[in-house]
């Protein structure tokens, strides 16, 4: 079995967005992967969390989020190196980030995919996140971006 362990940063810097950034570029699923940059831009000065995970402290996945709004929490991008799927990260990663959002005072956790990605869809479900709104308008149906919500509390 390997060890692995997560990293959690919640001061949210320049070098942290690089280090994600990076990470995208090597993870498939981001047809458009987000520039350090727009990262930092988008966040701005609100609360984040950025958990990067590590397999035999190699970096092999990362899952970052930030407030929204008062008491909501919004997880943003994540994802895990091919090379290292399987492994439960991801799902270490969503729980690792449910337990500090509920520690920090967050009542809502929201987050969403897109029907091209059903191992995060049946992940999200299987941890009791629940479907708000499809946004299909002008799309193929893969391409439907899926908001879904779990109360912390």
């Amino acid at each position: 079995m390997y060890s692995t362990h997560i990293q959690a940063i919640t001061q949210f810097t320049p070098a942290d967005a690089q280090v994600a950034a990076s990470l995208m570029q090597n993870i498939s699923e981001f047809d458009k992967p987000v520039s350090a940059e727009a990262m930092l831009e988008r966040i701005g000065a609100a609360p984040a969390l950025l958990l990067l995970c590590y397999v035999e402290d190699e970096l092999a996945g990362f899952k970052l989020g930030y407030e929204k709004s008062p008491g909501e929490f919004y997880s943003w991008l994540g994802g895990v190196l091919p090379d290292f799927r399987k492994l439960g990260l991801a799902q270490s990663m969503l729980l690792t980030q449910e337990q500090w959002a509920g520690e920090q005072g967050y009542s809502l956790l929201k987050v969403k995919t897109r029907h091209s990605f059903p191992a995060m869809l049946s992940m999200l479900v299987q941890n009791r996140y629940q479907i708000a709104a499809i946004q299909s308008e002008g799309v193929s149906l893969a391409e439907q971006k899926i908001s879904l919500q779990k109360a912390l509390v």
